[in-house]
């Protein structure tokens, strides 16, 4: 029997343009997804049984019928997330089909590393073991982008997504220190370490400088700002930036 805690999370690509599903299907697949591409719900409903899935990527405005029926179906039938491609002017089906069922939704054209992480952020709220795998920040000073939690940096772009692939604003000063705690992840780093990464003159710099960066960063980067479970104190020797949130806590 085929192990779920260990195989890599599959993925229904569900497009009637033959090119943009294998341009979903190699993103996917260089991603660490195993990729199943299909060109409607004829296709999809005939895997059956055998194929055994752990997501849906279904393309609102599919040849001949409806990705909103298509929703509706799997919703109704199958416990399966669904993350739906829609375009831009497709406001009322996009809340449609929410309604009816997916769990969440990019528009096209849209940026390859957005609809990663989207898709690993649905995977990880629908409790996907390898998704808190996948997902975890690589400690690697040439990385383009950085995930922790439901949130992703764009190092290229020096821009932070959320899960819903909002920007969340932040100051130069707030993203050299969030980047560098992310090069850094899971190390106790004292104050004068991440003084001397935000400014080389420390004379322009007290003390409790950090301590005030370090609240405003956690007000955009944590669900409970005065519980912080990602960019953590230790009294006396400075602070943490926790990957692994489930083994920390």
């Amino acid at each position: 029997m085929e192990d779920f805690m260990e195989r890599k999370p599959r993925i229904a690509i569900i497009d009637d343009d033959a090119a943009m599903r294998q341009s979903l299907y190699d993103l996917l697949f260089e991603n660490g997804f195993e990729p199943v591409p299909l060109r409607g719900s004829q296709d999809f409903f005939a895997l059956g049984d055998d194929v055994k899935l752990d997501l849906a990527l279904i393309d609102l405005r599919l040849d001949g019928e409806s990705g909103l029926t298509l929703t509706r179906s799997i919703h109704q039938n199958l416990a399966l997330p669904i993350v739906m491609l829609t375009g831009v002017g497709d406001d009322t089906d996009k809340i449609l089909g929410l309604e009816t069922g997916a769990d969440d939704y990019i528009l096209k054209p849209f940026n390859p590393r957005e609809l990663v992480a989207r898709v690993r952020a649905v995977l990880r709220r629908k409790g996907h073991p390898m998704a808190q795998v996948m997902a975890a920040p690589v400690a690697d000073a040439s990385t383009d982008s950085m995930q922790f939690g439901d949130m992703m940096l764009d190092r290229e772009h020096r821009q932070l997504f959320d899960a819903a692939g909002e920007e969340v604003h932040l100051t130069n000063s707030e993203y050299r220190l969030l980047e560098y705690f992310l090069v850094h992840p899971n190390e106790i780093i004292p104050r004068p370490r991440l003084l001397a990464e935000i400014g080389s003159d420390l004379s322009n710099y007290v003390d409790r400088t950090i301590d005030v960066m370090i609240l405003r960063l956690r007000r955009k980067i944590e669900s409970v700002p005065s519980k912080p479970m990602h960019l953590q104190t230790r009294r006396g020797q400075g602070y943490i930036f926790v990957t692994d949130v489930e083994t920390e806590a």
